[in-house]
């Protein structure tokens, strides 16, 4: 006997879980609907099997095959054009010579088709019908039967008034082949509202058996939760995939987790292959994680069905909720009861959905956002939230991912001409030399040529960028306060971040996957630098006076953070004759975070190691290695306006004209330390700082975040070379680090990050533009207020649902007000612009 199993429906109930796959493909503890189906058939002796296809029928030939995975022959039809349940099985007539099941693709059931089978035969039926008892049969269509079995009369999905029986229709028939040439081939022709009432009034031989055991139709979001729960409570007897362990909880392959973790399960429940479950992970009952599923430390999820590929952060809550594939719930996000979410969805952090809400597939919620309503149309595209100004940037294996990358490397390739050379480098972590690995792999395919640098600090390949004739260049690094979060910086000439055009050439190329594919004779290829390191540190010492630096005789401590830059800086100092006293000077992979100090610590222990060594002071670089904090000579760390205001100072005294360069949120006392020196205030922003840097006659830039760049060796920032011209400019002088400070005038700097949704930015500085009509406004960079001895300015962040407050003033009492106040106007007019929000529709 053949089965056919009917795979063409779309669901339209269960989206968003079917907004891109059809029904049959749903989830039910772990294995797709249909799954079960074919299991159950084969149970059966049923070997040989149609599948009638309609609705994105390439998902499902994919995942079946042949068939020969679960022991059965598969073969396949689709409906071009809407035939109807009983003409989609007409089409697959010439294969139906003898009696045959059909069965539903997209229900869950045990239920005894052998049974069914033997009462078909015994009653010599042209068709036999399984029937269910159920408590509601609102939804299905009625069948009435006389004791011996015989079918009386049909209604299809009746109304209270009209129920005349609980006896509903399955959608499981016995069928003998000759039935199908009642079946018109021209026009859709249903089984239950057209074929059965015709074979009925002919006379022909119909019967009925209610069948025991489980059945349900997974027809919208409540039944598909009940479904996979009865599965769970053994309600209905499916092959739930993975080791049964302490009664009720399935442990798949592979899976992550440690005894304590183990503890925090409680069943029942499934763990699916590949999963990771953090320590302090709670697993809640009734809950199934499909493949690769990461709970991380903290994260609750109960009474859930997640799909695979979904990561759940730190302290995220998911409780009775549906979840689809490759979703990504941020930190201390919440997921309340009744919700769904659709494949490839973000939550930001502290995110909230409330209950029952749906969310479609590829939306992204910000930070903080409460959600109280179906998203449905996509507001923005899947691949924006990983562009960032100075690159790319995404989680792990979570958003970037080395598919991602190689699409990056693709699409750079592609911007570019065929031929031109590219120069690579990365940082520590195995994250990022994978991540680099697929972006090189990526650009070559395109033609392009690539120089890769391997492990060193991005200034070399920066430094390339100026001396050699690179088109382009990228360095991989883990975030510096967040190792599982992996940034791709981009560059261009002379070193500097890459330019606009350039940039958007990129974006639209990854968007599209409008791609250049070389031929086999044209692949780009990998070459390394050998003499990269040797050809950067004789140009940085080239570029001060090395003689006069060495008469000096510098002590100082080197606190490295395990940084790339170990690998140059050492280098550079032995070559200035300075006395280095390292700290975590071996370049290590911290991704796992066990070698990582918090920066409190850092500079705890870089001020004792300065009092100790009597260092003339000490100096902390960042696990990116282009920005540096100082530490005076009293062991006491110096706040980076202050560094700023020294550097700016003594470049002022030893230049006898040019221009400095800083964003317009640094103290306003750089022009009164400057000397003659011009001083050319920029956007906030690293892309900004490089540009200008690179300008003519441009003799030093900076910012307020340890960003100090000397434009005559490398128009951006690299720690090895700040610390090189800091000791340059520090040489001549006959008078300590100290007393220097003390030349320098004091101020107070405040900072603040706000949250705002993206679509509030544009509402919220106009409201605030209308508040500060009055008083002395510029606009060149956000909003900035100046009064007589202070000023504040608010700037929308480019790469974060946030805006910035900075402030300034003479005293930490006044900063601190001047910030305050800001921050109130800032929430009055989010307020203003959420209630105008809450009149307009959400689609």
């Amino acid at each position: 006997m053949k089965a056919v199993v009917m795979a063409g429906g779309q669901g339209t109930r269960l989206r968003p879980l079917t907004s891109n796959q059809p029904k049959p493909m749903v989830p039910i503890v772990g294995k797709p609907c249909m799954e079960h189906i074919l299991e159950l058939v084969r149970t059966h002796g049923i070997e040989d099997v149609i599948v009638t296809l309609a609705f994105m029928p390439q998902s499902i030939r994919s995942y079946f095959g042949t068939g020969e995975a679960l022991g059965l022959n598969v073969q396949y039809s689709v409906e071009e054009s809407p035939a109807g349940t009983a003409g989609s099985v007409k089409l697959a007539e010439h294969q139906l010579d003898e009696t045959f099941i059909v069965i539903s693709g997209d229900a869950v059931c045990d239920v005894d088709l052998t049974a069914l089978i033997d009462f078909h035969r015994a009653r010599n039926a042209s068709v036999t019908i399984g029937l269910k008892r159920v408590d509601n049969p609102l939804e299905f269509g009625i069948v009435v039967i006389d004791e011996e079995g015989r079918v009386e009369r049909f209604l299809e999905k009746p109304g209270w008034g009209q129920v005349f029986s609980d006896t509903i229709n399955t959608g499981i028939y016995v069928i003998e082949p000759e039935v199908l040439r009642h079946v018109p081939g021209d026009r859709p022709f249903d089984f239950s509202k057209e074929l059965f009432p015709l074979l009925l009034e002919m006379g022909r031989p119909l019967y009925g058996l209610p069948m025991e055991g489980y059945w349900q139709d997974v027809g919208n979001l409540d039944q598909y939760h009940e479904a996979n729960v009865d599965a769970l409570d053994g309600r209905v007897a499916l092959s739930i995939p993975g080791l049964l362990v302490r009664g009720n909880v399935w442990i798949g392959d592979g899976v992550d987790l440690d005894d304590l973790a183990m503890e925090a399960i409680h069943g029942p429940t499934v763990v699916g292959n590949y999963c990771k479950i953090g320590r302090d992970a709670q697993i809640g009952p009734h809950t199934v994680l499909a493949s690769s599923v990461t709970v991380r430390d903290g994260g609750v999820v109960t009474r859930s069905i997640v799909d695979s590929s979904t990561h759940i952060a730190s302290g995220a809550s998911v409780e009775g909720a549906v979840v689809g594939r490759a979703c990504v719930i941020q930190s201390h996000a919440r997921v309340y009861e009744g919700v769904a979410l659709g494949d490839e969805v973000t939550l930001g952090q502290h995110a909230e959905v409330l209950p029952d809400v749906r969310i479609y597939p590829f939306k992204e919620v910000e930070a903080g956002t409460q959600v109280d309503r179906n998203l449905v149309w996509e507001s923005r595209a899947a691949s924006a939230r990983l562009f960032i100004q100075d690159g790319l940037s995404g989680r792990m294996n979570v958003d970037l991912t080395p598919d991602v990358a190689l699409r990056l490397g693709t699409a750079l390739g592609t911007a570019l001409r065929r031929g031109d050379r590219v120069v690579t480098s990365r940082a520590e972590s195995r994250s990022a030399q994978l991540i680099s690995q697929a972006t090189i792999a990526g650009l070559v395919s395109t033609g392009v040529d690539v120089v890769d640098l391997g492990l060193n600090p991005a200034s070399l390949t920066r430094h390339g960028l100026r001396t050699q004739s690179y088109r382009a260049g990228l360095h991989v690094r883990a975030h510096p306060a967040d190792p599982e979060v992996i940034e791709i910086n981009l560059f261009e000439a002379p070193g500097v971040q890459l330019g606009a055009e350039l940039h958007a050439t990129l974006v639209r190329h990854f968007s599209r996957q409008e791609f250049r594919r070389a031929d086999h004779s044209e692949i780009g290829k990998v070459s390394q630098a050998t003499r990269a390191t040797e050809a950067y540190v004789h140009d940085l010492v080239e570029s001060v006076d090395a003689r006069r630096i060495k008469q000096r005789g510098f002590r100082l401590v080197v606190e490295f953070s395990h940084s790339s830059a170990a690998l140059v800086a050492p280098l550079v100092l032995g070559a200035l004759g300075v006395e280095v006293v390292a700290s975590r000077a071996d370049v290590t992979d911290q991704t796992t975070g066990s070698l990582a100090l918090e920066p409190e610590a850092a500079l705890e222990r870089a001020g004792q190691l300065v009092g100790a060594v009597q260092a003339d002071f000490g100096v902390i670089i960042d696990a990116a290695g282009e920005r540096i904090r100082l530490v005076g000579q009293q062991g006491t760390a110096m706040p980076h306006w202050q560094t700023l205001l020294l550097m700016c100072s003594l470049v002022g005294a030893s230049a006898q004209q040019g221009t400095i360069a800083v964003p317009a949120t640094t103290t306003s006392h750089v022009e009164a330390v400057a000397g003659g020196l011009r001083v050319e205030r920029v956007q906030t922003s690293l892309a900004a700082l490089t540009r200008a840097a690179a300008g003519e006659g441009v003799v030093f830039a900076g910012g307020g975040d340890g960003t100090y760049i000397f434009p005559p060796f490398l128009p951006a920032p690299a720690a090895s070379a700040s610390i090189a011209m800091l000791l340059a400019v520090l040489a001549p002088q006959d008078r300590s680090l100290h007393e220097l400070l003390d030349d320098l005038p004091t101020t107070a700097i405040r900072h603040r990050a706000v949250h705002c949704p993206w679509n509030a930015k544009g509402s919220l500085m106009r409201l605030l533009a209308e508040e500060l009509k009055n008083e002395t406004l510029d606009r060149s960079d956000g909003l900035r207020v100046s009064y007589a001895q202070s000023w504040a300015q608010v700037i929308p962040d480019a790469d974060e649902p946030v805006v910035h407050i900075h402030a300034e003033a003479p005293t930490d009492g006044e900063a601190i007000r001047l910030e305050q106040r800001f921050a109130g106007l800032i929430d009055v007019a989010l307020a203003e612009a959420s209630a105008v929000a809450v009149d307009e529709p959400v689609t």
